[in-house]
């Protein structure tokens, strides 16, 4: 995978691979990734890297494992770490409290970064921060690239793409059905927010096409009616599981995707890909009873008040798993995640409905290494002709699909008339 883009030392390191994200990526890209690949491992302890490197030449002893390189979470070492490197992909959360000195060194110094965030009101304050300087150093700026929010992004484009030629993407609804349990670093990020930012921060940052860097003419779906505001259920059509409820990553996933839209409208490399006037995005879980769909909402609210109460977030936080852990390799291997999508079609064959699936069982967090290191293998390797900037995983295109499918995430498509 030795690439004519860069003269550096690597094409690719992997900073934190010796937490339970950090791990997955690792041992992907040993067991998938060509051997020609110039790559390392960073983190803060010596004996955990080695640990990892020990893995990386058990699953793969036919390749050279990867070099080792030590690196705090300092301005200094990580200006160097990135320096080193054509890409840095990052897994070393919570963000809003560790993220912002890898996210600057990247932009400085023209690196290409990928991260595994959900933490909307952080990449919402990187934008504004960054954004100028990774446009004059060309650096490539990939917040979100894992299991928030790429596969709905990813689901949201594909509709687009299926659709007839001149006809845009409308209003979408989503479904998500997923198993297992967070990490301990999830949770740690969840709760940590509102101890890193006030309210008034959170609400602007998940508010629709908050993270577009143009306005939206008519912005965010319809409110929801009483009943689903009081209970969170709401009827569906059957090919998106019939009945759903609140989904806590709906503005999460939602943040991501409106600013696809905004990105696809104002870029000119990007927009032959733009969605429609009347685009929209909702996400629902997908529940099989009322009972549990009702309590799926409740438990959403709860945590809603947990995270806005910090006696009670300090709390839980104690009980929670540590960050850097998380369910074990058979556990996880049960895992199964699908999103579902609906989306009208407007101008050219308005009226047309276009249906998706992205589905992968393995492990969700398995999921996120496979999303986050095949991002950076697809900037490696593709002539993207993208100008340095902020983006987001469909910005990355076919290409990327195409590798996401090779590694086992399965994309379909196809038009209905419901």
């Amino acid at each position: 995978m030795a690439s004519p883009k860069h003269n550096r030392q690597y094409d690719m390191i992997v900073f934190g691979a010796t937490g339970y994200t950090g791990k997955l990526t690792a041992e992907h890209i040993t067991t998938h990734f060509p051997t020609t690949l110039r790559w390392a491992i960073a983190g803060r302890s010596a004996p955990k890297l080695q640990a990892v490197l020990d893995r990386c030449r058990a699953l793969n002893p036919d390749r050279e494992p990867p070099s080792i390189e030590i690196c705090s979470l300092s301005n200094l070492e990580l200006s160097t770490l990135a320096s080193k490197t054509f890409i840095l992909i990052t897994t070393v959360g919570p963000y809003a409290q560790h993220g912002e000195p890898a996210f600057r060194a990247c932009a400085a110094s023209g690196t290409q970064y990928l991260d595994v965030t959900g933490e909307v009101p952080w990449v919402a304050s990187m934008i504004p921060l960054y954004l100028p300087l990774a446009q004059s150093t060309s650096a490539l700026l990939l917040p979100q690239t894992g299991l928030e929010s790429a596969p709905s992004d990813l689901l949201v484009y594909a509709l687009s793409r299926a659709l007839p030629p001149g006809t845009r993407l409308g209003p979408t609804t989503t479904t998500i059905s997923i198993s297992g349990r967070p990490s301990g670093g999830t949770l740690a990020s969840a709760l940590g927010l509102l101890e890193s930012y006030p309210l008034s921060h959170l609400r602007a940052s998940y508010a629709p096409f908050a993270l577009s860097p143009v306005a939206h003419p008519r912005p965010g779906p319809p409110r929801p009616g009483v009943w689903t505001a009081l209970t969170g259920l709401v009827r569906l059509p059957a090919r998106l599981g019939g009945l759903g409820t609140t989904s806590i990553a709906n503005r999460t996933d939602g943040a991501e995707v409106e600013r696809t839209w905004g990105l696809f409208e104002s870029v000119p490399a990007l927009q032959d890909r733009r969605y429609g006037a009347s685009f929209s995005f909702v996400q629902y879980m997908r529940v099989s009873t009322k009972l549990a769909g009702f309590a799926m909402h409740v438990g959403v609210l709860l945590l809603g008040l947990v995270m806005a109460t910090p006696v009670l977030r300090r709390l839980v936080l104690r009980w929670v798993t540590p960050p850097g852990e998380g369910a074990g390799e058979e556990a996880a291997g049960r895992d199964v995640v699908e999103y579902r999508g609906l989306g009208e079609g407007e101008g050219g064959e308005g009226g047309k409905k276009v249906f998706g699936r992205v589905r992968y069982e393995g492990g969700n967090y398995k999921l996120t290494a496979i999303l986050v290191a095949e991002a950076a293998a697809t900037i490696l390797e593709e002539d993207l002709d993208l100008p340095g900037g902020i983006y987001t995983p469909a910005c990355l295109g076919q290409p990327y699909i195409d590798r996401l499918e090779k590694a086992g995430v399965v994309f379909e498509t196809e038009m209905v008339d419901a």
